[in-house]
């Protein structure tokens, strides 16, 4: 764990609880399992409802948005072949270029809109923030204000009518079915009864929502197709189906895959009464975001994960960097007995080795265990 990283205790619950009635929001406005540890209301995190009875879709005839159908649709198929372009025709330079553009989108979503801004799970200093947010223009995702409204309601009303890709409704409703549909009501309903404040309070955030139609197109299409046209002379065609629609089209599906896939496949180590589900294929391509039964267990960690491996969570290697030079701070975790204490009473019984002590070490591996700066006792 980082320096910064902050196990949560018991003081530390009560006093989030504490801070929050004192900052003038209620027991109705509570962000229930997104921002504050303490709206869990017993010692593991388990949120005091039954989540079998919120598992519900609603029968309703969508009303398509005919739009977006046209618009995901050309998308996809001008990604297809930017696909086919990316390995047979673009210069490597461009190839490169693409998948640097695609990886700073992916920590704009992950790192920015995502842990920092939608669950607060670590708080960045400006020239942090203003990163984050070019990264996240470039990934074209709405405002990062939007996304992180969004993913509130996502949480605290998981699997339910009310959350925007309710995959209670099906892999492809939750993966793209939902932007090409207009929201049920209750997505909108219980939107508005959020407390957004903290977003309204950051000044660079509601910068990118003011001029967001004009930062946008520039950051996610006009600037990716210029700049191998002018820098190392690429054509139009690749510039455009390879650096920008291939490279947008593949992030886009996978941040989905966090919403559609990590809802289905994988084991529920934490929590085997709720969907979402530890997914390492979605971890790999989305620096992090797919160990969601972690997540959703515990949504305020700064990792959305249980373990440090930076392999599959290349986001939690960026906001320790930066949290070594101090642009990242306050980065909240979960204490190792807490984990524990939830996994032995809603697990699935997947759970790996616990760490240092854990009964299922075998012999072998615990002679193998190195300790550096050792103490005499």
């Amino acid at each position: 764990m980082p320096p910064n990283a902050a196990a949560l205790n018991h003081n530390t619950l009560d006093a989030l609880v504490a801070g929050q009635k004192d900052n003038g929001v209620n027991e109705a406005s509570k962000q229930t399992g997104v921002l504050f540890e303490g709206d869990a209301d017993t010692a593991d995190g388990a949120l005091a409802i039954d989540v079998n009875q919120r598992k519900r879709a609603e029968k309703r005839k969508l009303s398509l948005v005919w739009r977006n159908i046209i618009l995901f649709g050309y998308l996809h198929v001008a990604a297809l072949y930017g696909g086919w372009l990316f390995f047979t025709s673009a210069k490597w330079p461009t190839v490169f270029f693409s998948i640097f553009l695609y990886s700073i989108g992916v920590l704009g979503i992950t790192a920015g809109a995502h842990r920092l801004w939608a669950h607060r799970s670590y708080k960045a200093k400006w020239p942090l923030r203003l990163i984050l947010i070019a990264f996240n223009t470039v990934a074209f995702q709405d405002a990062a204000y939007h996304w992180a409204r969004d993913h509130r309601v996502h949480h605290k009303f998981s699997e339910t009518d009310a959350d925007p890709h309710n995959a209670t409704r099906g892999f492809f409703f939750s993966h793209v079915g939902w932007l090409l549909c207009k929201k049920h009501p209750d997505v909108i309903a219980k939107g508005k009864s959020l407390d957004l404040t903290d977003l309204h309070a950051d000044r660079i955030l509601m910068w990118q929502l003011k001029h967001y139609m004009i930062l946008m197109p520039l950051a996610c299409f006009i600037l990716p197709t210029v700049i191998p046209m002018f820098f190392w002379g690429e054509s139009f065609v690749n510039s455009w189906f390879v650096a920008t629609m291939f490279r947008w089209c593949f992030l886009l599906n996978v941040t989905w895959c966090v919403n559609s896939a990590a809802h289905k496949f994988g084991g529920r180590p934490y929590d085997k009464n709720i969907n979402p589900s530890q997914c390492p294929a979605v971890s790999a391509f989305a620096f992090g975001e797919g160990w969601h039964n972690y997540h959703h267990v515990f949504p305020w960690d700064y990792k959305t994960a249980e373990w440090g491996n930076y392999s599959l969570n290349l986001t939690t290697a960026f906001i320790d960097f930066f949290a070594k030079i101090g642009w990242a701070y306050d980065l909240k975790s979960v204490s190792e007995d807490i984990i524990e204490k939830r996994v032995k009473r809603t697990g699935d019984g997947s759970h790996e080795l616990w760490g240092y002590g854990d009964k299922d070490i075998t012999k072998e591996d615990e002679e193998g265990i190195i300790i550096i700066n050792k103490k005499s006792e």
